[in-house]
């Protein structure tokens, strides 16, 4: 269904999305798109029935308004692509955070996962039609899993589950049912994910993004081999 999300009283985009766990998905995505640092700078979010479908409303601290400001101004449109929402190159491919540090784990951690994963999909188990997005450590054991008719939306969701109940990455890494876009691996590195497996494979584009913040990929999951694009 839609779900308008409006921050501060501004309209700010409409998703299409699954209606479970929304508050997951407006941390989530204010971190993913940089109004947000951490959890503290929500003041308060809820939800909305309304006619057409759902209102996420958050409001946000007075430290970090002015970066919603600074985006409404550049945003012409809502898509889920990413690009087509702002008007100009600079905005839809901003700086990434850098990570320093390697991804040192092995290929069986993303096996193991993949294992789990089928048992943690309720909603995929009993639609066959939405992707989930899931927390893992670094030996593959599943956290968290979020999910949603959309991929995107999916993981918005676990970065902002992972964000209300205090959780970081802890070296491990993020796997996703999906094909590896940019704009997973961007949200991927504005999380602090060492980390990102996808079941499917790579855009041009993700490989240079991820390349860029030095985010490890490993796509073309599957129970027994993957491809390793970036290290």
């Amino acid at each position: 269904m839609p779900v308008a999300i409006e921050c501060n009283g501004i309209g700010y985009a409409v998703l299409m999305a699954s209606p479970e766990n929304l508050l997951d998905l407006g941390y989530g995505f204010a971190l993913t798109e940089r109004l947000i640092d951490d959890a503290r700078d929500v003041l308060d979010a809820e939800t909305h029935a309304i006619e057409q479908g759902m209102l996420l409303r958050l409001t946000l601290s007075s430290r970090v308004a002015g970066r919603l400001s600074d985006r409404v101004r550049h945003r012409t449109a809502d898509s889920s692509c990413g690009l087509c929402g702002v008007e100009n190159l600079e905005q839809a491919l901003r700086p990434l955070p850098t990570r320093s540090a390697r991804w040192d784990g092995a290929d069986e951690a993303v096996f193991a996962a993949l294992r789990e994963l089928d048992q943690a999909q309720p909603l995929g188990a009993a639609t066959r039609a939405v992707h989930a997005a899931a927390a893992c450590t670094m030996n593959g054991a599943i956290r968290l899993v979020r999910e949603d008719v959309g991929r995107h939306n999916a993981f918005d969701k676990l970065i902002g589950a992972m964000l209300r109940e205090g959780l970081d990455w802890a070296g491990g890494f993020a796997l996703l049912t999906s094909r590896c876009s940019y704009e997973l691996v961007e949200k991927a590195a504005l999380s602090g994910c060492p980390m990102l497996a996808t079941i499917s494979a790579p855009t041009a584009l993700a490989l240079d993004r991820a390349r860029a913040a030095g985010l490890a990929l490993r796509v073309l999951a599957r129970p027994d081999a993957l491809l390793r694009p970036v290290a």
